[in-house]
């Protein structure tokens, strides 16, 4: 290289590949470490909202336990069989009022200890059809030995520990049900006397649970710190033996919040929390459908890089000549360009070959800043409703709940969060391209009535709607428009795809109750799922 154009051609060369190269790695990575965040964000949110719902249905049958053995107790006057089978009238009526009040309740008890009596053995209530709880016969505890906590567990481990207590998912004496129960072992005066438990229907807890959808195919599964399994949407627990059930991997039984692990040949990714019976919930997606659109991203990038090092190359062959400081200035510019950083001062104007390169790379640097923050915006557009998508609302609420941290807006807002009903028997009846016009025709009714606040797509059958200032207002006035909206829709359409089928949760920001606005979104997503419920329940009063 005698050639001083040549030399300096060379270094201008690998100094704008390595300006375009450092600019890509780092607006790559940044996006992708972005919505990983997100994501783990989002995890977090919905294993809460589930751990949440979960603890609340289980809180509300031990509190009904624990009421209930407070009164027997309180009642006991002594044990003798006369004393006992009064008890026992007084605790079955009191029992029936509460257990009749507590959701999903499918047996409720209370067993006296066979060393205290022979002849008092308690009662037994189930209610199996949903008409009401009938006296059922009772198993004969004479028969096993109730100091052996691998037999009638409901009983035996209560005895044993000496306390309250959640039992796992076993299957109930006689009636052959799947069930879980809480326990309290009842004393008088230091004496065990016996125990009262409630056992809920373990499929109430599994249809909780399958409700916990964090992506296509993420789901939510309940298991033990030690990776025992209690429920798990993909594998039939209740087929499955101690010796066939399968061991979780390592990764999924970490204490951390967030983990890592590998199931079948798929890398997954997730989140825990604790539940008041000793369960674990588990909320985890496949780790490829946590990435977004960042590998389109890297492409789009490439491409663009390309077209610039093709442009810098022409430029600087054609019109370089040997300078000193107009090139120390573009060599240092170029050094920030690499960093991030586009403040740059290039003063050198004169009209020849560097006075052109230097107004060409000043073009350069700021089209690569436009392109970059281009792509950055079109991360956060939805690909098929071309509203923005969980990214931005992600984004959006951050921004919002720091304003409001910040004084800078009033806490006056309100969230909905719309789930499009029957989107999978679409996809599965006439194919995912009617499916995609469901979801634009359900889109296209919620942009034109809210369209004076943001629409976001947050999942695959799920949208949600910020209201602000105006809108927020306007709020029931908008909610009716939306549902005269969708009666049009579906006033003029036959067709399942061409109709509009939507769950619709609304919260408005509760400064008694509510935090942050993640308390809000969770209130809407709950109230969201409830309507959800009843739609299935009672299909007529879907939307529409």
């Amino acid at each position: 290289m005698r050639s001083l154009r040549t030399k300096f051609t060379f270094v201008t060369v690998c100094v704008v590949i390595i300006a375009v190269v450092a600019v890509t790695i780092l607006t790559v990575f940044s996006i992708r470490n972005s919505e990983k965040r997100e994501f783990d964000q989002l995890l977090q949110l919905l294993c809460e909202t589930g751990e949440k719902n979960l603890d609340y249905y289980f809180n509300s049958v031990q509190k009904s336990v624990t009421k209930v053995a407070a009164f027997a107790e309180a009642d006991l006057d002594g044990l003798s069989d006369e004393d006992l089978a009064l008890h026992m009238e007084h605790v079955s009526a009191y029992f029936d009022e509460t257990a009749s009040k507590t959701n999903g309740v499918l047996t409720y008890y209370y067993r006296v200890d066979p060393e205290i009596s022979k002849n008092v053995v308690g009662f037994w209530y189930v209610d199996v059809n949903g008409d009401g709880f009938v006296r059922h016969t009772v198993t004969d505890l004479t028969e096993y030995d109730t100091s052996d906590t691998s037999n009638l567990v409901w009983f035996t481990v209560p005895k044993y520990e000496g306390k309250a207590i959640w039992l796992p998912p076993y299957i109930t004496d006689t009636i052959n049900w799947r069930v879980i129960s809480y326990n309290v072992p009842i004393y008088w005066r230091g004496t065990f006397v016996g125990v009262v438990g409630i056992e809920i229907d373990y499929s109430t807890m599994k249809e909780q649970v399958e409700s916990i959808r964090p992506s296509s195919n993420g789901y939510a599964f309940l298991s033990d710190a030690e990776g025992n399994l209690f429920y798990h949407p993909t594998i039939d627990i209740t087929q499955l033996t101690p010796d066939t059930m399968p061991v979780l991997p390592e990764g999924a039984k970490s204490d951390s919040t967030f983990f890592k692990y590998e199931f079948e040949g798929v890398k997954k990714v997730g989140a825990w929390f604790p539940l008041s019976n000793g369960m674990r919930l588990n909320v985890v997606a496949p780790v490829n459908e946590t990435e977004g659109n960042w590998r389109a991203l890297i492409l789009n990038i490439s491409v663009l890089a390309a077209a610039v090092l093709a442009a810098a190359i022409i430029f600087t062959m054609l019109y370089t000549r040997r300078i000193t400081r107009p090139i120390k200035q573009l060599t240092e510019a170029a050094d920030k360009v690499s960093n991030g950083s586009y403040d740059f001062t290039l003063d050198y104007e004169k009209d020849d070959e560097v006075g052109r390169l230097t107004k060409t790379f000043k073009r350069l640097a700021m089209n690569t800043r436009e392109n970059i923050s281009y792509l950055n915006n079109r991360v956060f557009v939805d690909a098929l409703t071309r509203v923005k998508n969980q990214g931005a609302f992600m984004a959006a609420i951050s921004d919002l709940q720091n304003d409001i941290d910040k004084g800078r807006r009033e806490p006056e807002y309100a969230i909905c969060i719309f789930d499009c009903d029957n989107l999978k028997t679409i996809n599965d009846s006439n194919g995912h391209e009617k499916g995609d016009i469901y979801l634009k025709t359900a889109s296209k009714a919620i942009c034109n009535t809210f369209h004076h606040s943001p629409v976001f797509r947050v999942g695959g059958d799920e949208f949600a709607v910020l209201l602000l200032n105006e809108s927020y207002k306007n709020m029931d006035a908008l909610i009716d428009q939306f549902e005269q909206a969708v009666y049009n829709i579906n006033s003029s359409y036959e067709n399942a795809w061409e109709q509009v089928h939507i769950s619709m949760g609304v919260a408005s920001f509760d400064k008694e109750n509510d935090r942050s606005v993640y308390d809000v979104l969770r209130r809407a997503d709950r109230k969201m799922y409830e309507i959800k419920r009843q739609h299935k329940t009672d299909p007529d009063s879907a939307e529409g």
